[in-house]
């Protein structure tokens, strides 16, 4: 939607679509069921004040493994030749490979039809692709104009699934998602007719799963909202509406989702080879347990077989590692492309509204946009190789950095030293493997099965991972031939208190599935925590966006000091939280997917490192050997978000002593605060030597 040299042919095209089909895309929408009304209410004692609610307990992950054992065991009335398994209660429905947004949609989705589902991750959940996104939900105007230009059907079905889904996300889990006002300046009058026909279509496309319509603004108006750009030759500015929202908290409430409805949910296990039977069709996966001394049978092993019925493979940009495990000569169908982001302070983008530049210097689209109490920008899309914890390129970083200062106000400056945090994200388009034509790309996603039973679910993107969850399990019930509607689970024994029964008749379920968090969730939730534990208001909104009703274990978990570094609002109970509820086993798992520190400022993140790994260390009886793993093993995980590369052998010792330095007097007279990191410190990537960390002393 962003050309300007060719304009008249698609705004044609466009227009002819809101004249002839908006209103009837409007009416065919219909409504989503409305899951407010189902809110868990807090309940008041007779002084009025909150009676705190309690949650079911989550199993503990030793439980878990030990579901997964049992499950490579054969019954002893069972010849074990015998290849029907369909009476062994311990045998899995569904294997998932694969904890990303991808994997966990379709173990809740298979849980929720009353399937026996089993999802192991090698990593953590939403260590890849799923955890550096955008962050937006979106159908995605540029597809839609690349479906206008081409008149390409099969493109207008992929906005069209992806605005479907969208409203989706605020209604299973409005703590985590919301709607987000989008920016487009427009520097012609010219271009006006067209940028509004392109945000008409795009509102009327969405029919009524759309949160507001796109409305003009004059000049004063779009710098009075979005002070920040420069105002040279703007003329005015169009606005339309996308989502937004914590793509990890989301993927992290995904997998304890299903877990609660039953599903057995383990992160940081390795899938090492398919299982076979005798017929040569897959029967489960020889899998190891990688945290270390956790999980050991009696003869010290800690590699053991998980027998199911299907296996999907939902590995992202590893599908093909996993598919070679079932046919070595396969060819690859992943055509990995990364993708860069910054992160800026606030003060760069405006509170409550992003931006987008349609015009960069190569044509691709650059997003400006509030997140987490930062600014947000990215994304280029570089051809890649596929690599755990990939770095973000200089080139890749000056670009975007050049990029933004050709539309920022001449008055602000905009320098290396801003930049927070840097990080690259895979992402994985696919190939079809039975497409004649090996060079063309999948545009939506795709489920295939191989002839061995090896089903795979790659490609796609967050706004539609649910959809393609459905299509997987869909897949999986007819080639696995499995029972879904014969519940396996007692839901009612932990779920009747929340009023979220699924209905289990076969059918996908997950369109009314709310994520945990989302039951108590309401407006006024962080007045009550305000009100209940005394907390700071930024700590309590913090709490409640990412944690929604489960804010209340935290808040009581979290000391009175617990505010684990000034400039944020992260506290010492959300530690303790991702352990015993949320299946956290490493720093790296705290800092990055269940806090967003290590995304939103590695600086910070650094200086919390230690407290991080003292309280986990003390929970979890950690030895000294593990202590020093887990320091080398994050600080080598910072260094793919932007950690400054004469920091890369740093210590524990000196990043305490770091924390400790005396205030220093400036030269302008005001003080440096001894918690507060120097600005020199948020360079990221060269090799400067800040606040006396000096080369020689990292060597």
């Amino acid at each position: 939607m962003y050309a300007s040299s060719r304009l008249f042919r698609p705004l044609a095209y466009a227009s002819v679509a809101v004249a002839t089909g908006g209103t009837a895309l409007y009416t065919l929408s219909g409504n989503d069921d409305d899951l407010k009304s189902r809110i868990h209410k807090p309940a008041f004692n007779k002084s009025g004040k909150v009676v705190p609610p309690t949650f079911p307990q989550v199993k503990s992950r030793q439980e878990h493994i030990a579901a997964l054992r049992r499950s490579g065991l054969r019954t002893l009335s069972q010849d074990p030749e015998q290849k029907d398994a369909s009476n062994d209660d311990n045998i899995y429905d569904l294997l998932i490979i694969g904890g990303g947004a991808t994997g966990t949609g379709i173990a809740l989705d298979a849980v929720t039809r009353g399937l026996k589902v089993a999802l192991i991750e090698r990593d953590d959940f939403s260590s890849g692709t799923s955890s550096k996104s955008t962050k937006l939900i979106h159908g995605g105007v540029r597809y839609l104009e690349k479906a206008v230009w081409n008149l390409d059907y099969e493109q207008f079905k992929l906005v069209q699934e992806a605005l479907r889904e969208r409203k989706h996300f605020s209604n299973v889990a409005p703590h985590l998602a919301s709607w987000l006002p989008v920016m487009l300046p427009l520097q012609s009058w010219l271009k006006a007719p067209y940028f509004w026909a392109g945000t008409k279509c795009y509102d009327l496309l969405a029919g009524s799963k759309g949160f507001k319509g796109s409305y003009f603004l004059t000049k004063t108006a779009a710098l009075e909202a979005f002070p920040m750009q420069k105002k040279d030759g703007l003329v005015g500015a169009l606005v339309y509406y996308d989502g937004q929202h914590n793509d990890s908290r989301m993927n992290i409430s995904l997998a304890m989702t299903a877990a609660m409805y039953g599903a057995t949910i383990v992160n940081h296990v390795e899938a090492t080879e398919l299982q076979k039977d005798s017929d040569g069709k897959i029967c489960g996966a020889r899998v190891r347990d990688l945290i270390p001394n956790s999980s050991k049978d009696d003869e010290g092993s800690d590699e053991f077989i998980i027998r199911a019925r299907g296996v999907i493979n939902a590995t992202g940009p590893y599908v093909d590692a996993i598919r070679k495990f079932d046919k070595p000569e396969d060819r690859d169908i992943v055509v990995p492309s990364t993708g860069v982001h910054v992160v800026l302070p606030a003060y760069f983008s405006s509170k409550d509204m992003g931006l987008i530049d349609p015009s960069t210097s190569d044509g691709r689209v650059m997003f400006f946009l509030p997140w987490e109490g930062r600014t947000l920008a990215g994304t280029t899309d570089t051809p890649s190789k596929v690599s755990r914890n990939p770095i973000a390129g200089e080139n890749d970083v000056d670009w975007i950095l050049n990029e933004i200062r050709g539309y920022l106000a001449p008055g602000i400056s905009l320098q290396r030293s801003d930049v927070l945090a840097a990080w690259s994200g895979i992402r994985p388009l696919v190939q079809d493997p039975k497409a004649a034509n090996t060079e063309s790309l999948v545009r939506n996603h795709l489920v295939t099965v191989s002839d061995s039973g090896l089903l795979t679910c790659a490609g796609g993107k967050w706004t539609t991972y649910r959809q393609m969850a459905e299509d997987a399990v869909d897949k999986a019930v007819e080639v696995f031939k499995l029972e879904s509607g014969q519940s396996k689970i007692d839901f009612a024994r932990t779920l009747q208190e929340f009023n979220d029964l699924p209905i289990v008749d076969g059918s996908c379920q997950t369109q009314h599935v709310r994520l945990i968090g989302a039951h108590g969730f309401h407006d006024t939730l962080a007045i009550n925590l305000i009100q209940h534990y005394s907390l700071d208001e930024d700590i309590a909104t913090h709490l409640v966006h990412s944690y929604g009703d489960r804010a209340w274990e935290v808040a009581k978990l979290s000391s009175k000091a617990g505010r684990l570094v000034p400039e944020h609002s992260f506290v010492d109970g959300e530690i303790i939280h991702a352990m015993k509820s949320e299946a956290a086993e490493t720093a790296v798992d705290v800092l990055a997917r269940r806090m967003r520190l290590a995304f939103i400022d590695v600086q910070s993140a650094l200086q919390v490192l230690p407290r991080v790994i003292d309280m986990m260390g003390a929970e979890l009886k950690w030895d000294r050997e593990r202590l020093d793993s887990e320091w080398a093993d994050s600080v080598e995980f910072l260094k793919s978000m932007g950690l400054p590369q004469n920091q890369y052998g740093i210590s524990r010792a000196e990043v305490l002593a770091q924390a400790k330095a005396p205030v220093v007097l400036e030269a302008n007279g005001t003080t440096e605060s001894p918690t507060k990191k120097p600005k020199t410190m948020q360079l990221v990537g060269q090799g400067i030597a800040t606040s006396g960390v000096t080369p020689s002393s990292l060597s």
